[in-house]
């Protein structure tokens, strides 16, 4: 089958191969999946950069956890009638080495949920990371109806799903977004505050276009960087619920601050949160997507052969919607 792989860790351009592999066979309880999209998120391309220096202890490894394809074939122990299910792929190249960057992909049906027909496969690929961890960021701390739900970052490929998510289960939305068409695409998601987060002081200026009131919930995208704004416009007793600190890798906490606010910190990421909330965020997006509840934004979709472009849109930054590339 063809795919790309990598054996040593390095740019894009110098490490990923294309070529032959050899084909998989389902085990017990897997599901063969003929992959029609890959997606490339950032967890991807650190992975390939080194962010794992043992990653490679056990030999080549074809990147990327999200896909969407059809099954071929089953193992002992799944019904045969998952054959011909269009499905989506998630946490394909976690613990493990074979990725969603080929033809054909074996994981455990679990892995494989069914994707409605109303999805197409290029929005199939989206759903694993960004709306998973959207999903998760949003739910994982009680009911939000009624709420102020601040999402940093909202036309990212995760605080872009967050918003919707957000409205979907009843909070109301404010958000923050760095340039003048990133914040139209907010309150077009339902946002109804937006403030810029390159203007220092965003909230204060949050907390004062809510008339004095504060958010109880955030889903925030760069934690160390943003953590003394969202103090500024955080209630006492919040939630901050974040996924991702690439300007701070390792923030360091006002304690005090934090802890005479009674704030909960929940660090969120999708391949280890458990398994009842990925199936509740399945179930929820199965649902969601059925009844068009959700909108996608595709930065790009690439042909198979531009595979070391789409890694380097996602390393270079700025590419805020998801980046998928087509299976041949």
């Amino acid at each position: 089958m063809q795919a790309f792989w990598f054996e040593q860790f390095g740019q894009a351009a110098a490490v990923l191969e294309q070529g032959d592999r050899p084909m998989p066979q389902p085990a017990a309880g897997e599901v063969l999946v003929r992959m029609h999209t890959t997606a490339v998120n950032p967890s991807d391309v650190k992975k390939r950069a080194g962010a794992f220096p043992d990653l490679l202890d056990t030999g080549p490894v074809i990147p990327h956890s999200d896909g969407a394809g059809v099954i071929e074939a089953v193992g002992d122990g799944v019904s045969p009638a998952r054959v011909g299910d269009r499905v989506f792929v998630y946490q394909a190249q976690h613990g493990r080495s074979g990725g969603t960057a080929a033809q054909w992909v074996c994981i455990d049906s679990h892995r494989a949920p069914t994707l409605p027909d109303s999805a197409s496969f290029e929005v199939g690929a989206c759903i694993g990371i960004p709306i998973m961890t959207a999903h998760r960021c949003v739910t994982a701390d009680g009911p939000v109806t009624g709420q102020w739900l601040l999402v940093t970052g909202g036309a990212g490929r995760v605080g872009y799903y967050a918003i919707q998510w957000a409205r979907y289960f009843g909070a109301r939305v404010v958000a923050t977004a760095g340039n003048p068409s990133d914040r139209a695409l907010c309150f077009d998601l339902g946002a109804e505050v937006v403030v810029d987060h390159h203007q220092p002081g965003w909230g204060v200026q949050l907390r004062e276009q809510l008339q004095g009131e504060r958010v109880q919930r955030v889903v925030d995208v760069e934690f160390g960087a943003n953590l003394p704004e969202v103090i500024e416009c955080i209630a006492t007793g919040g939630v901050i619920a974040t996924y991702a600190s690439t300007r701070v890798p390792e923030p360091t906490l006002p304690f005090r601050t934090l802890m005479f606010m009674d704030l909960t910190l929940r660090l969120v990421i999708v391949y280890d949160m458990p398994e009842t909330a990925k199936q509740q965020a399945i179930a929820d997006t199965q649902a969601a997507l059925s009844a068009d509840k959700l909108k996608h934004r595709l930065s790009a979709v690439l042909p198979f052969e531009a595979m070391v472009q789409a890694h380097e849109c996602i390393e270079a930054g700025g590419t805020e919607g998801c980046v998928v590339v087509k299976v041949p």
